[in-house]
């Protein structure tokens, strides 16, 4: 926003020193509210010019005074463009204390957003926090830059200006610039609002400017492979080894429930045998660090020894890039007659609704296998397939047929 700004020096005629002269003073205006500092000069005020707030006359001291009036005007602009540059909010205050090197710097958006960005990142080094979640902090960063370049023609935004409006414009302006999906956009948005969480805690700021925002995920539908679909897969003719792997992963996920990054990162110590004499996976989630145990069923353990050995790293699987593999699965699908549109998430899906849930195994206990916070985010996978109801219905036939007081009714 353009401000209206002065810089005006007067004498403090009041405050006449013993040699005669008086004090100059200097007065900021920003948008109407002013604010007073001392020049530390002092002259004859018979010599002073009020009109042009300068010395009059060519002697040494008029002209050494003027110079140092013109150096402060100078210095006061610098800080008023660079403050309105830099935060977009500028006060008669904020330039007078930046003038005299008393300046409480203002915390702005995208310092904030910078370095959580930084800090994000020493984390994903130290293998705490996901590379993927840090490209979607710096997507939005990139978003939320040009929208303030496009909407507010600047660089950066004072935290104290955030307001509802600018959450709504920033919305709008990725719906419409951008081109995102509702869900996509409330994933846009979350980041800024953790932005904004940060500013509260550290108190930068007093207000939350999403307390009358609101957006919600829109309830999409949860692709995953049938017990036929799965079938195809298996016996499909693939072309080489390559796209044999490719299968080989994307099974291992269908029948783990491991997500891809887990899979990638998957140890020759994160299988162990318990005291059922059983093999398990035993792994953080990468995502949530919640602990996923998930027992060997045959299918992957013969996956696992298929690869065991390959990897010098420590690693189960010698894993490609993940656009690699996706587009991998993608050409097996299609040559194996797969018609679905295939994601590699769906493997997860795949393993809890087709291979868990449809098989009996009890919401909860998919649940802990998946790596869960919560059973509220496995019932986003879980779906009723027609197997899984016909054999709910097939279990309520038998007990109803043995509970006596059903029998030999006549209707």
């Amino acid at each position: 926003m353009k401000s209206t700004f002065s810089v005006i020096f007067y004498l403090k005629r009041q405050a006449v020193k013993k040699d005669g002269t008086v004090p100059v003073m200097g007065r900021i205006t920003v948008d109407g509210t002013q604010t007073q500092f001392s020049s530390k000069l002092s002259v004859d005020p018979r010599l002073w010019d009020t009109k042009g707030g300068r010395v009059t006359g060519r002697s040494s001291a008029a002209l050494e005074t003027n110079r140092l009036l013109d150096k402060m005007r100078v210095s006061i602009n610098r800080h008023y463009q660079e403050i309105m540059e830099r935060d977009n909010f500028v006060t008669a205050e904020k330039v007078k204390n930046a003038f005299l090197g008393l300046e409480h710097r203002c915390h702005t958006l995208m310092q904030v957003f910078r370095q959580h960005n930084e800090d994000y990142a020493k984390q994903v080094e130290a293998g705490m926090k996901a590379k993927a979640t840090l490209s979607k902090y710096l997507v939005v960063y990139k978003h939320l830059q040009e929208f303030l370049n496009i909407r507010y023609h600047v660089k950066d935004i004072a935290l104290k200006e955030l307001t509802p409006a600018f959450i709504s414009d920033f919305e709008m302006f990725l719906r419409t610039d951008k081109h995102c999906c509702t869900n996509t956009v409330w994933l846009y948005v979350c980041p800024l609002r953790t932005m904004v969480f940060i500013a509260i805690n550290n108190e930068w700021l007093t207000r939350d400017p999403f307390r009358e925002y609101e957006i919600k995920k829109e309830e999409t539908t949860r692709g995953f492979l049938t017990k036929e679909e799965i079938r195809m897969l298996m016996d499909g003719k693939l072309k080489n080894a390559k796209q044999e792997l490719y299968r080989d992963l994307y099974l291992f996920c269908a029948f783990t429930g491991l997500s891809f990054s887990d899979m990638h990162n998957l140890r020759e110590e994160n299988i162990r045998t318990y005291f059922d004499n059983h093999e398990w996976i035993n792994i953080n989630r990468q995502k949530t660090g919640v602990e996923s145990n998930i027992r060997l069923l045959d299918l992957p353990r013969r996956i696992i020894e298929k690869y065991r050995g390959l990897c010098e790293d420590g690693k189960i699987f010698p894993v490609p890039h993940y656009m690699t593999c996706l587009y991998g699965i993608r050409a097996v699908a299609k040559r194996c007659g797969i018609t679905k549109h295939l994601t590699w998430h769906q493997s997860r899906h795949t393993a809890a609704t087709t291979v868990f849930l449809s098989n009996g195994v009890p919401i909860e206990t998919v649940s802990s296998m998946l790596g869960h916070k919560s059973i509220k985010t496995t019932q986003i996978y879980a779906k009723i397939t027609k197997e899984k109801l016909n054999q709910d219905m097939e279990n309520l036939v038998a007990r109803l047929g043995s509970i006596e007081e059903f029998k030999g009714c006549n209707i």
